[in-house]
């Protein structure tokens, strides 16, 4: 998702999946596919770099795992505590949220 329209509509009603670190918020979209957009904010994570990193690694697991999760338009907030996260470990707590987001749509 590129324009901040696109983001507006999610904030508006959203589906949650969240964590002491991540919140995904979602809604249904008309694609035949997810879309994903980030925030990461400069208040959590200080480093330009650092902050490249964690959506490096938000969006390889989301190409990874789009074919699992429904027609959503999902947005990512990054809350404290990522920095201290190794890349295995982020990419396994954001896994268990698209899961978790796909049971919450479902069902």
């Amino acid at each position: 998702m590129l324009t901040p329209a696109q983001f507006k509509t999610v904030f508006s009603n959203p589906i949650k999946a969240s964590s002491a670190e991540i919140t995904l918020l979602a809604i249904p979209n008309i694609e035949q596919h997810p879309r994903l957009g980030l925030t990461v904010a400069k208040r959590f994570v200080k480093r330009a770099n650092q902050r490249n990193r964690i959506k490096r690694v938000i969006r390889e697991s989301f190409r990874l795992n789009q074919h699992d999760i429904p027609a959503l338009d999902i947005v990512v907030l990054v809350r404290n505590g990522v920095m201290e996260m190794e890349n295995a470990e982020l990419n396994k707590l954001i896994e268990k949220l698209w899961r978790k987001l796909s049971r919450r749509y479902n069902g």
